[in-house]
């Protein structure tokens, strides 16, 4: 049985990525705002479809590998587009490239041991570091509005908060790569 719901979300975050990169070029406050939402709405969607795939028990194998792929190419993107417009330049581009690194290196940890039948579950602060990632980046795509929003301080907290991650992203990627070795 094909999952529906699940494999739907995970679908639809895979269709709003080339909005997403429209969005992000509208100018002015519409523009940010609106890719600011559909990342939200796409980190919504990755919670929810995860979620609801084992309550539901509508767990697949497409949806196994369609979910971690949609979720990493709207990270890189969601880099990529503020390196893009410089709002992650100098230093933070090592914290931008730790966690684009990060998840490349998980990713194909993952793909070997499951060639070898072997599974690496995802850790409890992975999961936060996922959430800190995802905070930084909306509040960082939402851009001067956002920035204003947060009473002038968006930018600071965006910026800080990826560097939070990146270190995060550091430890767990050492953690996995520690476990995975022991399988080599």
């Amino acid at each position: 049985m094909v999952s529906k719901i699940p494999l739907s979300l995970t679908f639809l975050r895979i269709i709003i990525i080339p909005i997403f990169v429209f969005a992000f070029f509208i100018p002015g406050e519409i523009g940010k705002w609106t890719t600011c939402g559909l990342f939200i709405f796409a980190c919504i969607t990755d919670y929810l479809d995860g979620k609801l795939a084992r309550s539901l028990n509508q767990e697949s194998k497409l949806g196994a590998l369609l979910d971690p792929i949609a979720d990493k190419i709207i990270v890189a993107v969601a880099i990529i587009l503020l390196i893009h417009d410089e709002t992650i330049k100098d230093l933070t581009l090592f914290a931008a490239l730790i966690i684009i690194s990060r998840e490349i290196l998980v990713s194909g940890l993952r793909e070997f041991l499951a060639s070898l039948q072997l599974s690496l579950p995802v850790s409890s602060l992975s999961k936060a570091k996922t959430f800190i990632q995802m905070f930084a980046l909306s509040v960082l795509l939402s851009g001067e509005p956002g920035n204003n929003f947060l009473l002038g301080y968006g930018r600071d907290i965006g910026l800080f908060s990826l560097w939070v991650a990146a270190v995060v992203t550091v430890y767990t990627g050492y953690v996995y790569l520690v476990k995975g070795l022991k399988h080599i």
